[in-house]
């Protein structure tokens, strides 16, 4: 089998080719020999839109675990799998600092810092405070612990409310109570903009959102509105649109701490998303069947 990822240098088992990578997009003239696909990381369209010259392309390994974007240009009868569990750790770590920095208002802080003047303000704390997780997959679990060990009390959602968690209609009626929401789940035609007008207005006041899902699970210019006013601080690693453009009014709303997407991409990211698609590799060498298949055919044909 002939594959494809930015990583030339990824071991391979015996029977299969590592095609020619310049770390960038599969080169044109190999592209309809492809028959495992990584899409490179953090590469937007550009290397999902080389999907259709992909004539002999079987299956499709997303560096990501949402897969929302790949669907659009996913071929009839090619597998999509996802990289579920690759970016837990990194994505949980990511939100607890973003829970962090923005409760105890360390955009005050580096404010305050970057015009040299000294300003002690007391700011809330995770301590005794209510978190709402929405979204109890593996990386809501994950921030759901590290919570409480910061004596947080924490209340999880999802839609099947299984595993301790609440069901997602629970949510609305519990929202004037959280600290905090940190939003983890996918984005889905029911779940875009989740956090609509009406439920970012219903948020406690001085309450926090969090962001580490999808922008658009959240109502861009709703959320401006409650941050300009002043209710509301907000965190966000994910944006709408995305990337966020120059000059777009959601950069320059108070209250808000903006990361640029950052939350799978750290240093763990590498390591892990190799050994997935090592991991991949061996199952297809030993005609088993593939992980984290979210979309396609069970079996490859």
């Amino acid at each position: 089998m002939k594959i494809w990822t930015q990583w030339p240098d990824l071991e391979t088992p015996q029977g299969f080719t590592h095609l020619a990578s310049d770390l960038l997009l599969p080169d044109e003239a190999i592209r309809a020999q492809i028959e495992f696909y990584v899409p490179r990381y953090m590469s937007g369209s550009s290397s999902l839109e080389v999907i259709k010259d992909m004539k002999s392309l079987k299956i499709i390994q997303s560096p990501n675990a949402g897969y929302d974007d790949v669907l659009k240009f996913l071929p009839d009868g090619v597998i999509l799998c996802n990289a579920a569990g690759v970016h837990d750790v990194s994505t949980a770590e990511l939100a607890i600092g973003l829970s962090i920095a923005i409760r105890r208002g360390f955009n005050d802080f580096f404010m305050n810092q970057s015009r040299g003047v000294w300003v002690h303000e007391r700011k809330p704390s995770l301590a005794d405070s209510k978190a709402g997780i929405v979204g109890h997959g593996n990386i809501g679990r994950l921030i759901s612990s590290h919570l409480q060990n910061f004596e947080t009390e924490v209340i999880s959602f999802s839609r099947s409310g299984s595993d301790g968690s609440l069901k997602i209609d629970e949510f609305d009626r519990l929202l004037p109570e959280l600290d905090i929401v940190i939003l983890i789940l996918p984005l889905t035609s029911e779940t875009r903009h989740f956090m609509n007008s009406d439920r970012l207005s219903r948020m406690k006041a001085g309450s926090s959102l969090v962001n580490v899902a999808r922008g658009a699970v959240v109502d861009t210019d709703a959320l401006m509105h409650q941050l300009n006013s002043g209710r509301i601080t907000a965190a966000l690693d994910v944006t709408d649109p995305e990337p966020l453009p120059d000059g777009h009014p959601l950069w320059c709303s108070p209250n808000l701490i903006i990361s640029p997407h950052v939350g799978g991409d750290s240093a763990a990211f590498e390591p892990r998303i190799k050994r997935l698609i090592r991991n991949q590799l061996g199952l297809l060498a030993g005609g088993e069947q593939l992980m984290n298949i979210v979309a396609g055919p069970k079996k490859v044909t």
